[in-house]
């Protein structure tokens, strides 16, 4: 008889706690911004077929190159957070999507270092006329966010919202990763 009563006050504080604990996300958090994969259309293509043909484009090389800063190419000096560069993380490359994050389109531009995606992948979203950049890069467990802007500063914070938007909405549709 003594174990009923125990039970249900364990029980009970289990259900408190779980409903306790329950925090609203904080405003501008990814959790917070909505976002979606738009169908297909010219505008995913506007600077290149494929990855490395993005990476490549007059438009954009020179920005890419400044999104990712000392990080672009390997740190054998030293220099940057990412030992063998961001460029590393566009070898393979996945299929260029259309994403919208709080009503805003971005071309979005993954891959991955090969034989190592699970865990070496990027993430880039181009803005209307190639600013914006922004791009989340995971290296192993870590990720590194970037920012990218001709028209003025894209707060970081602001920035890995919307890139963590962009990645759930290709997540939601299988397509996140080469």
């Amino acid at each position: 008889m003594r174990r009923l009563p125990l039970n249900g006050w364990l029980s009970a504080v289990a259900v408190l706690s779980a409903t306790a604990c329950t925090i609203p996300p904080a405003p501008g958090s990814s959790a917070t911004l909505p976002a979606q994969v738009l169908p297909a259309d010219a505008r995913a293509l506007a600077y290149g077929r494929t990855v490395s043909e993005v990476i490549r484009s007059p438009e954009l090389g020179d920005k890419i190159a400044s999104l990712f800063g000392a990080d672009w190419m390997p740190s054998s000096q030293g220099r940057g957070q990412v030992a063998s560069g961001a460029a590393a993380f566009f070898e393979k490359g996945g299929p260029l999507r259309m994403v919208s994050v709080a009503g805003k389109d971005y071309v979005a531009v993954t891959g991955c270092v090969p034989n190592t995606c699970p865990t070496r992948r990027v993430l880039m979203l181009i803005g209307e006329g190639g600013s914006p950049l922004l791009a989340r890069l995971d290296d192993g467990a870590v990720p590194h966010y970037y920012t990218y802007s001709s028209g003025g500063v894209v707060p970081p914070t602001d920035a890995s919202a919307i890139v963590d938007a962009g990645l759930r909405a290709l997540q939601s549709v299988g397509d996140a990763y080469p």
